[in-house]
């Protein structure tokens, strides 16, 4: 199992500069990867391929591209050219999104989302694969009149999909090569997750799929202090239908109920227990909320964990 970090430098002076300097730390502090969200901020991919340019001992990846408001050629493009910048060390994170965001942002109607995953990844993975496309859906068109090839990213891009529901966690399986799950605890892994779609990649032929497991975490001595930080910050997805269902099945009630905060002890032996509900990689977020002291404990503990 590999332990990586998301990366969140979004009040910096300037968030390129501060992500390049934080991703030198963490790879120092030992940590094998280090992943961008994608919000209406800065392009993931964009900040992932200058940060793996910058820092050769990494990998880098997006948690994640919402599908809505995007096109497989396009996204295509952005993961080719990080693929080729990072010689090989990018990994393409794509999400559903939330009707929220989807409709109030992009002034589009979020309907059918596990049809246009399915035919996002479906256009995707023949783009990322081999530099063309000829694909006609129901919801989506992509072809390549002219070459879409990124020289340099020959060998492709891994597809994960940040999946917890039952019908993407199956397309998941069929259609990519992992799952990027948020605030899903090991109990929701062990006992929902990771049996799906494990069961639909072997259904469909494929090898068995990476769990990356991202957990929203910290190594502090000021537990409630923080942990009533946490539970004002991640309120947010207690709104969402399948962020709310997840943390049920982890055995919660609020989203801060999965958070992984406390020493270094506690934080380590919960790590392992992500470990034993089959996740093949952990992802720390969060790690800053407490301030620059405890994020660097937390890297120097996980990155012992890497190891």
């Amino acid at each position: 199992m590999t332990v990586g970090v998301a990366l969140n430098a979004t009040d910096a002076g300037n968030q390129i500069d501060a992500s390049v300097r934080l991703a030198a730390e963490a790879a120092a502090a030992g940590l094998r990867s280090a992943w961008f969200g994608q919000t209406f901020g800065a392009d993931s991919p964009q900040l992932a391929a200058i940060v793996g340019r910058e820092v050769p001992d990494i990998q880098v990846g997006t948690s994640a591209i919402p599908v809505f408001g995007r096109h497989p050629l396009l996204v295509s493009s952005q993961a080719l050219t990080a693929q080729a910048a990072t010689h090989g060390r990018y990994h393409l994170g794509l999400a559903l999104g939330t009707k929220l965001l989807t409709e109030a942002g992009f002034g589009i109607p979020f309907e059918r989302p596990i049809a246009r995953l399915r035919e996002f990844l479906t256009a995707l993975r023949r783009l990322t694969e081999t530099g063309a496309a000829d694909f006609h859906g129901e919801l989506l068109t992509a072809t390549t009149p002219i070459p879409a090839r990124v020289p340099g990213a020959e060998a492709g891009v891994p597809l994960l999909v940040a999946a917890m529901g039952p019908q993407a966690l199956r397309a998941s399986g069929e259609l990519a090569d992992g799952i990027l799950p948020y605030l899903a605890g090991p109990r929701a892994l062990a006992e929902h997750i990771v049996p799906a779609v494990t069961a639909a990649a072997e259904a469909a032929g494929r090898p068995a799929p990476r769990i990356v497991a991202l957990v929203h975490g910290v190594v502090t001595d000021d537990v409630d202090s923080v942990r009533e930080t946490v539970t004002e910050q991640l309120a947010f997805y207690e709104q969402i239908p399948s962020y709310a269902r997840v943390i049920e099945l982890s055995g919660g009630k609020r989203a801060a109920d999965v958070a992984v905060i406390g020493d270094e002890r506690a934080v380590a032996e919960e790590v392992r227990r992500y470990r034993d509900a089959g996740a093949t990689e952990v992802v720390f977020s969060g790690t800053e909320v407490a301030g620059d002291a405890d994020r660097r404990r937390t890297w120097s503990l996980l990155g012992e964990l890497a190891g």
